[in-house]
């Protein structure tokens, strides 16, 4: 890997951990070429490599910023930028994980709630057609089970931050799908994870039905985390070879606000 793209690779990691916002300035060049002891030329070239992937903007006469990730709808398609850092940062299939389990928890709550006959119905559909589709190849249909809950939900806000990140929560379903899924006792696990919220909502237990989307999530999280500690790979749907392993940069760039 070129220097370059490290030195962007670990400046991405910084904006996942927080270390630099959304919105915030980044340090001038001789800055950054001060604090990670390379050229200027290298560090105008990384910047050049994040802004053409939509993670920093450049705003004439003021400097580069960091890029808003999850703006819009339109921003988290494939070609979006928080899609880049799921490809070359690992960690960030943990991330989302972590927000579908808080998010599709709240959906279904109030899906057992508020469901109408016709979001039951959707929801059912739905649901049968996960039971008919293989198990080593139903991401789609699971994704789409759990949309159809998300839809219940009738919170417009939910709906939209969810459907949002629609293609950023397929590749966590799909890695669901291609890690666990081929394992007898955790495919079990999943599906009557997936009866027990289907019952749920459609019985309307809000609690229960929260309890089960939480837990069904938190599942496929530690599971997956339990392989990779194990020694296995884990497949992920979209990842970009020899991206260099996380480092401790040791600088602190909360330091240099705008």
């Amino acid at each position: 890997m070129a220097i370059s793209q490290e030195i962007s690779y670990r400046l991405e990691r910084l904006i996942l951990d927080g270390g630099l916002a959304p919105g915030q300035k980044i340090p001038s060049e001789r800055q950054l070429a001060s604090r990670l002891r390379v050229s200027r030329a290298i560090i105008r070239e990384a910047l050049h490599e994040l802004q053409g992937r939509g993670v920093i903007e450049t705003r004439h006469g003021k400097g580069s910023f960091v890029a808003s990730l999850v703006a819009g709808a339109e921003d988290l398609d494939e070609q979006g930028p928080l899609m880049h850092l799921f490809e070359g940062h690992p960690r960030t299939l943990y991330d989302l994980l972590e927000v579908r389990e808080q998010l599709e928890g709240q959906a279904a709550f109030l899906a057992a709630q508020r469901a109408t006959s016709l979001d039951r119905h959707r929801i059912t559909k739905a649901f049968r057609a996960l039971e008919d589709t293989d198990p080593l190849s139903n991401a789609k249909p699971d994704h789409g089970f759990h949309l159809a809950i998300v839809e219940a939900s009738h919170n417009p806000i939910l709906v939209h931050v969810l459907n949002g990140l629609k293609n950023m929560m397929l590749l966590t379903v799909q890695a669901a799908v291609s890690n666990l899924n081929p394992r007898e006792e955790m495919r079990k696990t999943i599906v009557r994870q997936h009866r027990q919220l289907y019952d749920a909502v459609i019985s309307a237990k809000p609690a229960s039905a929260r309890k089960v989307a939480m837990a069904h999530v938190r599942f496929v999280s530690d599971m997956l985390k339990d392989m990779e500690q194990q020694g296995d790979k884990v497949i992920r749907a979209s990842h970009i070879p020899g991206a260099i392993a996380p480092d401790q940069s040791g600088i602190d760039f909360r330091r240099h606000s705008p």
